[in-house]
């Protein structure tokens, strides 16, 4: 299907339709994108305050064969959020529609726009005594449309599950330009299919969400934060499920960090305080938040003292305070910024079944191994199998240097995990990054199955093209 640019011509058809500040100029942070891997272009670009007007824009867009690329808070990592080929298209940002609709503390729920950063959702059910869970890195500029247009993860996955999880209804423009008012508060609907489920996680290739019913939680009475040194990641999952076993569903979090990691941060980010005397190989970072008035650190003191009795533990921090809890945490959520200081060759968002994890660094780092001496920073949510393995030159030597070699490296990591049953985007989702990985990894019949949702609700093709699905 053909598509055409975004001209002038366009935009004056919008703005006979649309208030004139809809449409503005165009600044650079809707070119790029956190990592710098695509530039961006922009035809027009369109601010909308309601959903109205974004049915409107995407109607236009549709009759003119213009293609439209939604924007949230430009924090994803695979290149969704931009299009730097084809035919410029009209970018739609949803941070003017940034309302909080609703709060129902008896029911648990949230009603908020898509625009809304997702640390304001949290604060918004945190003033009615409720939690929201989603919690990520970015959680200060990333917007909930956008959490969910890409299914996000975080690091409560373990508790609480991703993003669809955490979701009941959607308002959404579909690609023809027709508001679908699915904004249900419902948790039993069981009514045909489940078009919500299929708009999360689809990057904004069939449709743009505009609102969201999400789902809150009761705040946990008493929240413990422990970081455990650990011998190895089996052990590390033997502690796991030493955790589990005593605290059940209150383990919230469970993170590994290697000391590659913890080397990046004394290297470029030593600001950051370490809970370490000598950097250990490796460490768990978790959360437990339990009810009826326990005792967190006594808990997690009761399951260290049980873990070194195993060997699964060799050492521990407790935090004391909500000081120390963000201290910790702090450590943990600077681990991405230190790597992109740092700059990967490759980097890597994988998971496997929580069993094979073990499996997969030992013969990933072999594998690596054999293609050269790389520094390997393996981290991130055990719980729940996501890994991010991310490989960097040699110390002293540029990242440019090895930059031809990344193809190479990335195949020998995704295959492996394929091999094992895995997934080669745990979190991230495809964008335009991982197309070519999708083709070769995904099963075809799920492939043809995808491709014919596109068509059917999208024949013009005008929706975020080149994202997820090959254009």
């Amino acid at each position: 299907m053909t598509l055409n640019p975004a001209t002038p011509e366009f935009a004056a058809r919008l703005g006979d339709l649309l208030p004139a500040d809809i449409l503005c100029p165009v600044a650079a942070r809707y070119l790029e994108e956190p990592r710098g891997r695509y530039k961006g272009q922009v035809g027009v670009l369109a601010l909308p305050r309601n959903v109205t007007e974004v049915a409107t824009l995407v109607g236009a867009a549709n009759e003119a064969r213009v293609p439209v690329v939604p924007y949230g808070g430009g924090t994803g990592l695979v290149g969704g959020q931009v299009m730097p080929q084809g035919p410029a298209p009209l970018v739609i940002s949803l941070e003017r529609m940034n309302a909080i609709r609703g709060v129902y503390p008896t029911e648990n729920v949230l009603v908020a726009e898509a625009g809304v950063v997702l640390a304001d959702v949290q604060a918004a059910a945190q003033a009615q005594d409720r939690l929201f869970p989603l919690s990520l890195a970015a959680e200060g500029s990333a917007r909930i449309g956008g959490n969910l247009s890409t299914n996000a993860g975080g690091v409560n996955v373990l508790r609480y599950g991703n993003a669809r999880d955490l979701c009941l209804g959607l308002e959404a423009v579909l690609p023809t330009g027709e508001i679908w008012q699915g904004l249900s508060r419902l948790r039993k609907d069981n009514t045909g299919y489940d078009l919500r489920g299929l708009l999360i996680g689809a990057e904004g290739t069939l449709g743009i969400i505009t609102a969201a019913a999400l789902k809150l939680s009761p705040v946990p009475v008493g929240m413990g934060t422990a970081v455990f040194v650990v011998p190895s990641p089996e052990a590390a999952l033997e502690l796991l499920a030493l955790a589990r076993s005593r605290l059940g569903e209150a383990v919230s979090a469970f993170e590994l960090i290697h000391r590659q990691g913890l080397e990046f941060l004394q290297q470029v980010m030593p600001q950051v305080r370490l809970p370490f005397g000598d950097l250990p190989d490796w460490c768990v970072l978790m959360d437990v938040g339990l009810a009826g008035g326990l005792d967190p650190s006594a808990a997690l003191e009761d399951l260290f003292v049980a873990a070194a009795e195993a060997g699964w533990a060799q050492d521990g921090t407790i935090a004391q305070s909500e000081a120390q809890r963000q201290e910790l945490w702090t450590m943990r959520e600077s681990i991405p910024e230190a790597n992109r200081l740092v700059g990967s060759i490759s980097s890597h968002d994988i998971s496997v079944p929580i069993s094979s994890i073990p499996e997969f660094i030992i013969r990933g780092t072999e594998k690596l191994a054999a293609l050269g001496p790389f520094r390997i920073n393996c981290f991130g949510h055990l719980g729940d199998g996501n890994l991010h393995f991310n490989i960097y030159a040699p110390m002293g030597e540029s990242r440019e240097a090895y930059k031809p070699r990344t193809a190479e490296i990335q195949a020998a990591v995704h295959d492996l995990v394929h091999e094992l049953g895995g997934s080669f985007s745990a979190e991230h989702g495809v964008g335009r990054m991982k197309t070519d990985d999708l083709e070769r990894y995904g099963d075809p019949v799920r492939l043809g199955a995808m491709k014919a949702i596109k068509a059917a609700l999208d024949p013009q093709g005008i929706m975020n093209p080149g994202a997820v699905l090959k254009a």
